[in-house]
């Protein structure tokens, strides 16, 4: 069975999409009606810009939604997943290839997600770590002592097994990266990011995000879509919804949401977007599946 996955956050390169856009039509069609609702050309800092303007959250995550979502549209009859999931803010391009959310209120919903994000990030200096060779048990074990009343740090993103990501404020992470080292993490590694994603500092994010999800429509998507807050395939709209709000402020369950759609069948993995940190997960969580990318 034909697994699709989409990337997160990070995956963001200057050029991504521009092959597409010369080549391929209907993704000029798309990618000109993405700089007509976003009202500026994000055409231009994608093939063109420099670095630092794709890093900006507000630019990055609607920058990988579109090259995620207008490759795999465009595949054409090619394209018949049989599932499909995203990391983060790839789960909201996995909606749209399912056919759960249209491509213009997919694009809106993370615009609306990014500028929410970016506003939260402002208002509390906060941070994430990859923690490399240490048990999960452990992580979570050390999160929760060091987390005590204006200190947080969870873990985040559960990416694959011996990779966790945790998040935090930057004192709070900056402890729980000395306790892991010397617990044995082979490396506790402070992240390039402007905030601490998927913990309890979202939540002025969430809030907001949480109204415009509210008001859109989502439908039964044509194949299951495994959520980040879970891990496990979702078809009912009400559900879908409910998890794509609870997604800010929850941990991305990364490697429950790959064995659970390898347990239900899945063989082939396509990874649809810039980069292959994907593929290199689901290598690690299951060396048995085959793995692609667009």
């Amino acid at each position: 069975m034909k697994a699709f996955v989409f990337p997160g956050q990070g995956a963001q390169f200057v050029g991504m999409g521009k092959e597409l856009y010369d080549n391929n039509p209907k993704a000029k069609e798309l990618f000109e009606k993405a700089n007509d609702i976003l009202g500026y050309r994000i055409t231009d800092i994608m093939f063109d810009g420099t670095d630092d303007e794709l890093k900006q959250t507000k630019v990055t995550q609607p920058a990988v939604f579109l090259h995620s979502v207008i490759s795999a549209l465009c595949m054409g009859e090619a394209f018949q997943p049989d599932m499909t999931a995203g990391h983060s803010l790839g789960e909201f391009s996995a909606l749209v290839a399912a056919g759960a959310l249209s491509f213009e209120d997919g694009l809106r919903l993370v615009y609306a997600r990014a500028m929410a994000m970016q506003k939260a990030c402002e208002a509390a200096p906060s941070t994430m770590a990859a923690i490399i060779a240490l048990p999960d048990e452990k992580v979570e074990e050390v999160c929760a002592e060091v987390s005590r009343e204006g200190n947080v740090v969870v873990p985040a993103n559960y990416n694959c097994p011996g990779q966790l990501v945790i998040s935090g404020n930057i004192e709070a992470i900056n402890e729980a990266c000395e306790k892991l080292k010397a617990a044995g993490a082979k490396r506790a590694l402070p992240l390039k990011v402007g905030g601490a994603f998927h913990s309890p500092l979202m939540q002025p994010a969430k809030d907001e995000l949480q109204a415009a999800i509210e008001q859109t429509e989502i439908k039964a998507p044509k194949c299951p879509v495994y959520q980040n807050v879970d891990g496990k395939p979702h078809t009912d709209p009400a559900e879908i919804k409910q998890n794509l709000i609870a997604q800010l402020t929850s941990s991305v369950r990364w490697t429950q949401c790959v064995q659970n759609m390898i347990a239900d069948g899945a063989d082939e993995f396509t990874e649809c977007g810039p980069g292959k940190a994907l593929q290199g997960m689901i290598v690690k969580i299951d060396r048995n599946v085959t793995v692609s990318g667009l």
